[in-house]
């Protein structure tokens, strides 16, 4: 990667030169965004012949399998039976612990499955004293392995009275679809080599209060794992809304702002820089649209720049909480009529969280696009560590540095920019393998960053450089 130095005339003509390399570049990422029909950031990552049949493996089939297999234990509430071996959350969760060792079978022993339990002492929604297991398939790095991904779905349902842990309470939707799409990336990518660690997750006790989602954010923030991303899959089961209204290929994902475990010494620093849409969870949200909104997912991905839904929460609040990049993909519109209902007709209407209001070939494509994004995040350098922008002296033009990266396939770094007002990235220049670089435009009136580039052209989350004096 030879740096390019321009200078403030020409910089910006410069820049989008070296994003389009060439017309069948440009035209190859045109087609990769099809179904936005909008024209791609300049950071996006056309999808790479290695990722394409990997999505062609995910099966809309299998996913169903799965979403009936987890219903047909009629309730997987967290407070209900651990013991019968065809009814309640226990036999819920021994079927996945078989599930996720039988594809581990096929990883080598790159892949491990496992169940991470504790002891939930009374709390909310917790009256006596509950083990809370999470079922935790590793996939281990083969280049740099302390680098993690994780990607979960919740296993516990409920119906309309939360406390209710014996009435039929199927979740299909919530969420056994969110399980279905980590079960099934899990299958599909256990027979594969990611360069980093990805982790499969069904967690319990969420509908009670996140309970196995904390726990499992906890332990990695108590080993200080190097956890680069996060996302949870609750709710992706249905593209109809409650009026029958469909939108079949678009799939939300909500990423928070201003981060939730920010400090007070952050918050002066975000404040005086304007970085409130520039979080690390924000760049994650950014990477996914970069990697898994084109032709090969076949989906639109809709950021919702919000921690989560009104009056809402889910998984990924955890790893918010202790400083991870994290963010919660749901259905576009949802039917309230079939989630936290007690199954039942009435007036002539069928209420409950069946099997029969999912729609699988959606959950697949929903698969593929947290397998475009955990594929490219794992493939790819990590997010650059140590980014800074120099302010000693105030001058027209901006001075960046970083920490060069452990990989050992990295090529070099790219700096980014865009307008204060742009929601993506307009432009980006190589820069070589350096960790530094002068940029010839005011640090006043853009947004810039960093990302890395590895030999075989995977480019990482970008990383927002924070003043240094």
């Amino acid at each position: 990667m030879r740096p390019i130095r321009p200078s403030r005339r020409n910089v910006l003509a410069a820049a989008s030169a070296a994003v389009a390399v060439s017309a069948d570049a440009v035209a190859a990422q045109a087609k990769a965004m099809e179904p936005t029909g909008t024209r791609p950031p300049a950071t996006a990552q056309p999808p790479s012949r290695e990722l394409r049949a990997l999505l062609r493996e995910i099966d809309p089939e299998r996913i169903e399998a799965t979403v009936r297999k987890l219903a047909s234990f009629g309730t997987r509430h967290t407070l209900s039976s651990q013991d019968d071996p065809k009814r309640g959350i226990g036999a819920a969760r021994d079927w996945i612990l078989a599930q996720m060792k039988s594809y581990a079978k096929a990883s080598g022993g790159r892949m491990t499955a496992e169940l991470q339990s504790y002891v939930q002492q009374p709390a909310n929604r917790i009256p006596a004293p509950t083990r809370i297991t999470n079922v935790v398939a590793t996939l281990r790095g083969s280049v740099t392995p302390d680098r993690i991904y994780v990607v979960s779905g919740h296993y516990d349902s409920r119906c309309s009275d939360p406390m209710d842990a014996t009435s039929d309470s199927p979740g299909a939707d919530d969420d056994a679809s969110g399980v279905a799409v980590a079960m099934e990336l899990a299958r599909v990518m256990a027979k594969r080599r990611p360069a980093a660690t990805i982790v499969f997750a069904a967690v319990a006790g969420e509908e009670q209060g996140l309970y196995g989602a904390a726990h499992m954010a906890q332990r990695f923030r108590s080993a200080d794992a190097d956890v680069q991303g996060m996302f949870t899959n609750d709710i992706v089961g249905s593209p109809m809304a409650d009026d029958g209204t469909k939108d079949p290929y678009t799939i939300r994902l909500f990423a928070e702002g201003v981060p939730s475990s920010e400090t007070p010494e952050q918050a002066d620093t975000r404040r005086s820089v304007g970085g409130e849409n520039d979080s690390a969870t924000r760049q994650l949200a950014r990477f996914v649209r970069d990697t898994a909104d084109n032709s090969a997912t076949g989906m639109n991905v809709r950021v919702i720049y919000r921690r989560d839904r009104y009056r809402r929460g889910g998984d990924h609040i955890p790893f918010l909480e202790r400083a991870y990049p994290a963010a919660r993909f749901t259905e576009p519109t949802e039917d309230y009529a079939h989630q936290h209902q007690d199954v039942r007709v009435e007036n002539g209407k069928q209420y409950g969280d069946l099997p029969e209001f999912c729609d699988f070939p959606f959950i697949a494509r929903v698969a593929k696009v947290n397998a475009a994004a955990l594929w490219s995040l794992a493939q790819a350098p990590g997010t650059p560590r140590g980014a800074k922008i120099l302010t000693a002296a105030l001058t027209n033009s901006t001075e960046l540095t970083w920490t060069r990266g452990p990989e050992p396939d990295l090529a070099g770094y790219e700096v980014v920019w865009r307008e204060t007002t742009e929601p993506d990235w307009t432009h980006a220049i190589p820069v070589g393998d350096v960790t530094k670089h002068k940029v010839d435009l005011s640090k006043d009136n853009v947004f810039f960053g960093v990302r890395a580039v590895s030999r075989a052209g995977y480019r990482s989350p970008v990383a927002f450089p924070q003043p240094q004096t």
